[in-house]
């Protein structure tokens, strides 16, 4: 199950008792859905959990009929379609006047009025997001949003969202093949507006991947930082090694210093260590910069050495 469907699935399950939420709730799905004219309504979905609902609750809200037909897709009938539709023209038009609207303005946009209050907000967007929205699996993206059929409706989408304080955004909206899409980025955001919905663990799923993100960017940019130091440390001993062969191969390690002839059998012995290991590792231990100074006179001897 897609992300999307699963936050659908945990949104379907929430209880709505007060009529004014569940009327909220239904004028949401009713409004966003394919189809809603005063002699048409129909909604299609891939989502059981949705079709469902659908069909439980426009009945119980507004007293009408709903047919529900479902057809397998072509995914070797591993998922299926639901139509749902209320087939009475006359059901049709007593609920476009029910939601106060009217066949004298055909321009669809959301009347404020069946949305009386926060909770009520809460349940219409719920409801919206259930017939047409859409939420990116976290692990890959963070991006919700909103297919609307019609320009006005998008609008007023974008308006209403961008009101709400709890979810902190706003949205905006492009135009998709034929279709307006109000969509939200980031994962804060998104966050807010599915806890502001009514789904807490697909927020918690959100917080979780972005947290899991975070840790992992956290130890590649050490792997990557040791790989570099790693890399550094094994070219600067290669020189090291190169110069200190060339001292032996000319005049002899005793022709070095006693203090640098010690640095230079310590290097030849563990050419692995980094300059703080290799001045550990001798038999009067000295800091990193004590060691790095001595390795910078032991290579301008090799370079004296070498010019000659």
């Amino acid at each position: 199950m897609s992300f999307s469907k699963q936050t659908k699935a945990e949104l379907c399950a929430c209880d709505v008792i007060d009529e004014e939420q569940k009327k909220s709730l239904v004028y949401g799905m009713i409004l966003f859905s394919k189809v809603f004219t005063h002699s048409a309504l129909s909604l299609t979905t891939e989502c059981r959990p949705v079709a469902l609902l659908y069909a439980q609750l426009i009945p119980e809200v507004t007293g009408t009929i709903v047919e529900l037909t479902v057809n397998l897709t072509r995914r070797g009938g591993e998922g299926s379609i639901f139509t749902l539709s209320v087939p009475d023209k006359n059901d049709c038009e007593q609920i476009f006047d029910y939601f106060g609207h009217s066949s004298k303005h055909p321009s669809l946009r959301i009347n404020r009025a069946n949305i009386e209050n926060d909770e009520c907000f809460s349940s219409f967007l719920r409801g919206v997001f259930l017939v047409c929205g859409n939420v990116t699996n976290p692990e890959k993206d963070y991006h919700m949003e909103f297919v609307v059929p019609h320009m006005h409706l998008a609008s007023d989408l974008e308006r209403i969202i961008s009101e709400i304080e709890e979810i902190h955004t706003d949205p905006s909206v492009i135009k998709r093949k034929g279709s307006y899409v109000v969509y939200i980025k980031g994962s804060d955001h998104i966050a807010d507006m599915l806890t502001y919905i009514g789904a807490p663990m697909s927020t918690l799923e959100i917080i979780q991947n972005k947290m899991l993100k975070s840790v992992r960017n956290r130890v590649n940019r050490k792997i990557n930082s040791e790989t570099a130091n790693i890399k550094k440390t094994a070219d600067a001993s290669a020189k090291q090694l190169r110069a200190i062969e060339l001292i032996r191969t000319k005049r002899g390690l005793d022709f070095l210093p006693d203090d640098l002839r010690e640095l230079a059998q310590v290097r030849l012995d563990n050419p692995e260590y980094n300059l703080r290991e290799l001045g550990a590792a001798l038999s009067a231990p000295i800091s990193r910069s004590g060691a790095n100074h001595r390795i910078q006179r032991i290579m301008d001897i090799a370079r004296e050495l070498g010019d000659k």
